[in-house]
């Protein structure tokens, strides 16, 4: 198996830049942690690499809202040469902040005309939520994705409410194969339908990740790198839990993509 490079793109007040490092070593990628202040003096960084990790945290404090500055930098300044990246077949994910990122910045939906079609806002509840989830898989498109049909993960957000513009928007993602995650309930993993705290955030149509027409971008709100061992497990001490963790074969499948 060819052994891909993985850039991990770091910016102030990001914080799981190094669990996302470790779970993609662990997969068996090489890893390289960029500051997005180097990207933007060398975007050729880029042309080395063939997976793009945004991890989560709180880029720029979240000021103005979640991952808006760091995507108002990529949109302005990067996003030539990320948009070359994704069309040279690579892979992209942004987990949670990185979702955001991915969201603002245009890069995971294209904007129409002039505006973003859909966007990630404060949670429903009004604060911030810290729980484990239950997901479906909803789609056979992200490379992500393949021979998953279900996760159990943590999130950790105050702004995961995944909105679109129009009802014509959430058609589309749905028709397209867009829809990747979305919140489901332990007891009935084929519920279409889950409200609090199943939902955490209150995203429409349950949401909880979406990928791009290509299946090569992956933007999600739970964390799959805090799962990649059976001691990440909340009731790990009661015989609860996977090895690995469910989260892990989101980077395996990251790195057969390139096998």
């Amino acid at each position: 198996m060819s052994q891909p490079q993985v850039l991990v793109l770091r910016a102030p007040g990001a914080n799981c830049d190094a669990e996302t490092g470790y779970a993609f070593e662990r997969a068996g990628a090489r890893v390289q942690f960029v500051h997005v202040n180097q990207l933007l003096e060398s975007p050729r960084l880029l042309k080395d690499a063939q997976i793009l990790g945004l991890p989560g945290g709180f880029s720029y404090g979240d000021d103005i809202a979640a991952g808006r500055i760091l995507a108002n930098q990529i949109r302005h300044h990067l996003f030539d040469a990320m948009a070359e990246f994704k069309a040279a077949g690579k892979l992209l994910l942004g987990i949670c902040n990185g979702f955001q990122v991915l969201i603002k910045s245009g890069l995971l939906l294209a904007d129409v005309h002039g505006e973003a079609p859909a966007t990630l806002t404060g949670n429903a509840s009004g604060k911030f939520e810290d729980r484990w989830v239950q997901l479906k898989v909803t789609s056979d498109r992200s490379a992500f994705l393949q021979g998953i049909s279900s996760l159990y993960l943590p999130v950790a957000h105050a702004e995961g409410r995944f909105v679109v513009r129009d009802e014509a928007t959430l058609t589309r993602l749905w028709d397209n194969g867009q829809v990747a995650l979305c919140y489901t309930s332990p007891s009935n993993l084929n519920s279409a339908s889950v409200g609090y705290p199943e939902n955490p955030n209150g995203s429409q149509a349950n949401i909880a990740g979406i990928t791009d027409e290509t299946g090569r971008v992956l933007g999600l709100m739970p964390h799959p790198e805090r799962y990649i061992d059976r001691t990440h497990h909340p009731r790990w001490t009661r015989g609860e839990g996977t090895s690995p963790g469910d989260g892990f074969a989101i980077f395996q499948n990251a790195v057969r993509y390139f096998a």
